[in-house]
Protein backbone atom coordinates (compact mmCIF):
# COMPACT_ATOMS: atom_id res chain seq x y z
CA UNK A 1 0.00 0.00 0.00
CA UNK A 2 1.33 3.42 -0.96
CA UNK A 3 0.87 6.29 1.53
CA UNK A 4 2.23 9.17 -0.60
CA UNK A 5 -0.01 11.93 -1.94
CA UNK A 6 0.02 12.31 -5.70
CA UNK A 7 0.37 16.07 -6.40
CA UNK A 8 0.47 15.81 -10.20
CA UNK A 9 -3.30 16.48 -10.69
CA UNK A 10 -3.06 19.43 -8.27
CA UNK A 11 -0.13 20.95 -10.21
CA UNK A 12 -2.01 20.45 -13.50
CA UNK A 13 -5.07 22.27 -12.17
CA UNK A 14 -2.94 25.12 -10.80
CA UNK A 15 -1.15 25.58 -14.14
CA UNK A 16 -4.46 25.71 -16.01
CA UNK A 17 -5.81 28.28 -13.53
CA UNK A 18 -2.63 30.33 -13.88
CA UNK A 19 -3.01 30.41 -17.67
CA UNK A 20 -6.68 31.38 -17.40
CA UNK A 21 -5.90 34.24 -15.02
CA UNK A 22 -3.01 35.45 -17.16
CA UNK A 23 -5.27 35.63 -20.20
CA UNK A 24 -8.29 37.23 -18.51
CA UNK A 25 -6.53 39.74 -16.22
CA UNK A 26 -5.62 42.22 -19.00
CA UNK A 27 -9.20 42.08 -20.29
CA UNK A 28 -10.53 43.14 -16.90
CA UNK A 29 -8.30 46.22 -16.65
CA UNK A 30 -9.04 47.83 -20.01
CA UNK A 31 -9.81 51.53 -19.83
CA UNK A 32 -12.21 53.77 -21.66
CA UNK A 33 -11.77 54.10 -25.40
CA UNK A 34 -10.72 57.75 -25.60
CA UNK A 35 -8.17 58.83 -28.22
CA UNK A 36 -6.64 61.90 -26.62
CA UNK A 37 -5.24 64.67 -28.79
CA UNK A 38 -1.46 65.09 -28.82
CA UNK A 39 0.20 68.15 -27.29
CA UNK A 40 3.67 69.14 -26.18
CA UNK A 41 3.10 69.86 -22.48
CA UNK A 42 4.84 68.87 -19.25
CA UNK A 43 3.55 65.80 -17.44
CA UNK A 44 1.43 66.32 -14.33
CA UNK A 45 0.51 63.76 -11.71
CA UNK A 46 -3.18 63.00 -11.16
CA UNK A 47 -4.30 62.40 -7.61
CA UNK A 48 -7.43 60.95 -6.07
CA UNK A 49 -8.96 64.32 -5.12
CA UNK A 50 -8.94 65.70 -8.66
CA UNK A 51 -12.13 65.65 -10.69
CA UNK A 52 -11.70 64.07 -14.14
CA UNK A 53 -14.43 64.73 -16.71
CA UNK A 54 -14.33 62.59 -19.86
CA UNK A 55 -16.02 63.12 -23.22
CA UNK A 56 -15.88 60.01 -25.39
CA UNK A 57 -16.00 60.04 -29.20
CA UNK A 58 -19.67 59.00 -29.22
CA UNK A 59 -20.59 62.05 -27.08
CA UNK A 60 -20.86 60.16 -23.80
CA UNK A 61 -19.95 62.14 -20.68
CA UNK A 62 -18.28 60.56 -17.66
CA UNK A 63 -17.24 61.76 -14.21
CA UNK A 64 -14.54 59.33 -13.18
CA UNK A 65 -16.04 56.00 -14.28
CA UNK A 66 -19.72 57.02 -14.03
CA UNK A 67 -21.59 57.74 -17.26
CA UNK A 68 -23.89 60.78 -17.17
CA UNK A 69 -26.03 62.81 -19.55
CA UNK A 70 -25.55 66.55 -20.09
CA UNK A 71 -28.62 67.20 -17.93
CA UNK A 72 -27.08 65.15 -15.11
CA UNK A 73 -23.81 67.08 -15.46
CA UNK A 74 -25.66 70.39 -15.16
CA UNK A 75 -26.87 69.24 -11.74
CA UNK A 76 -23.84 67.26 -10.54
CA UNK A 77 -21.01 69.70 -11.39
CA UNK A 78 -22.46 72.66 -9.43
CA UNK A 79 -23.10 70.31 -6.48
CA UNK A 80 -19.47 69.12 -6.56
CA UNK A 81 -18.24 72.71 -6.85
CA UNK A 82 -20.35 73.78 -3.88
CA UNK A 83 -18.98 70.95 -1.75
CA UNK A 84 -15.34 71.50 -2.76
CA UNK A 85 -14.70 74.74 -4.72
CA UNK A 86 -10.88 74.41 -4.55
CA UNK A 87 -10.88 71.06 -6.34
CA UNK A 88 -8.85 70.76 -9.54
CA UNK A 89 -10.84 69.78 -12.64
CA UNK A 90 -9.28 67.95 -15.58
CA UNK A 91 -11.04 67.47 -18.89
CA UNK A 92 -10.20 64.40 -20.97
CA UNK A 93 -11.87 64.64 -24.39
CA UNK A 94 -11.46 62.40 -27.40
CA UNK A 95 -9.67 64.13 -30.28
CA UNK A 96 -12.71 63.72 -32.54
CA UNK A 97 -15.12 65.47 -30.14
CA UNK A 98 -16.34 68.83 -31.50
CA UNK A 99 -14.81 71.82 -29.76
CA UNK A 100 -18.31 73.06 -28.93
CA UNK A 101 -18.86 70.11 -26.57
CA UNK A 102 -15.53 70.78 -24.83
CA UNK A 103 -16.35 74.49 -24.52
CA UNK A 104 -19.78 73.70 -23.02
CA UNK A 105 -18.23 71.55 -20.30
CA UNK A 106 -15.56 74.15 -19.57
CA UNK A 107 -18.23 76.88 -19.34
CA UNK A 108 -20.33 74.71 -17.05
CA UNK A 109 -17.36 74.15 -14.73
CA UNK A 110 -16.43 77.84 -14.70
CA UNK A 111 -20.03 78.86 -14.04
CA UNK A 112 -20.22 76.30 -11.20
CA UNK A 113 -17.23 77.95 -9.50
CA UNK A 114 -14.22 75.86 -10.40
CA UNK A 115 -11.25 78.18 -10.89
CA UNK A 116 -8.52 75.67 -11.81
CA UNK A 117 -9.08 73.56 -14.90
CA UNK A 118 -6.74 71.56 -17.08
CA UNK A 119 -6.91 69.34 -20.12
CA UNK A 120 -5.49 65.84 -20.35
CA UNK A 121 -3.62 65.08 -23.59
CA UNK A 122 -1.14 62.53 -24.89
CA UNK A 123 2.49 63.57 -25.24
CA UNK A 124 3.44 64.80 -28.70
CA UNK A 125 5.49 62.45 -30.85
CA UNK A 126 8.95 63.89 -31.29
CA UNK A 127 10.48 63.81 -34.77
CA UNK A 128 13.88 62.19 -34.90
Amino acid sequence: MMSDINVTPFVDVMLVLLIIFMVTAPLMTTGMDVHLPRADAPTMELSEDQLVLTIKADGTYLIGEHELTMEDLQIKIPAIAEANPDQDVFLRADGSVPYENVAQIMALCTKAGFSRMGMITQPAIEDR
